[in-house]
């Protein structure tokens, strides 16, 4: 899963944070593996992207309708003169895709290392564990650094790039690739939304089913349930 801040500046990434925890909470509740890959995190505690990996049965199916933008509305900490702010953050889910799915070649990859950084002792500190690939026929740029180990990284990386590549492929073949990946992930803008987050009504609204909760503060809890189970029905 990726997550990445849309309009709304350190609030957007707090939010990125909110969902974050909101999935990861989720995994847990339901014996999954939650790792993230890779974040750029921002002073106040945000993010302005993450991406992570979770494993566990059935994830993608339960987790694969909240891709897209997700809209929050709410005073936020920074915000002096109480009032509301709306702002987004993107969700990309993506499935694993073996290399057998997709191939990538060597060729098309720049591949570049760095220290990652944080806890983790001398391989993670004083050793340049942490890969960052751009695979030059796309322009995509994928990087992990959440092993202890350069290889491990730079398997978790290409990891998350075949998955890209495979989903570059699914949408060319259903169509225009352009208004599809709109639809995936969207522009991140405010009037783009499949779900608005409303704190001072505690609501969240999914668009797409035309179903309110009005748990808001449960909800981002991990208590997710409710919204899968919502989607199983109407699917």
């Amino acid at each position: 899963m990726e997550i990445r801040a849309g309009t709304g500046g350190e609030e957007a990434a707090i939010f990125v944070a909110d969902l974050f925890r909101l999935y990861s909470k989720y995994s847990l509740s339901k014996g999954w593996n939650c790792v993230i890959l890779d974040s750029n995190q921002t002073s106040l505690g945000g993010f302005k992207e993450v991406v992570f990996e979770i494993k566990g049965k059935g994830v993608f199916d339960e987790l694969k309708n909240e891709s897209g933008v997700h809209r929050v509305q709410r005073i936020p900490k920074t915000e002096k003169n109480g009032r509301v702010h709306t702002s987004t953050a993107s969700v990309a889910v993506l499935p694993v895709v073996e290399s057998k799915q997709m191939s990538v070649k060597e060729s098309d990859l720049e591949v570049t290392f760095s220290r990652s950084g944080g806890p983790g002792g001398q391989n993670v500190n004083k050793v340049e564990t942490a890969v960052r690939l751009h695979h030059k026929p796309t322009g995509i740029v994928v990087s992990c650094r959440s092993e202890r180990f350069q290889r491990a990284n730079r398997e978790k990386a290409l990891e998350i790039l075949r998955a890209r590549l495979f989903e570059m492929e699914q949408l060319k073949a259903a169509g225009s690739l352009t208004d599809l990946r709109r639809q995936q992930i969207g522009s991140a803008d405010r009037s783009e939304k499949i779900r608005t987050y409303n704190y001072p009504q505690n609501r969240i609204t999914d668009h797409r089913i035309g179903k309110s909760w009005h748990n808001l503060e449960t909800i981002m809890e991990g208590k997710l349930e409710g919204i899968v189970k919502a989607f199983e029905k109407s699917s």
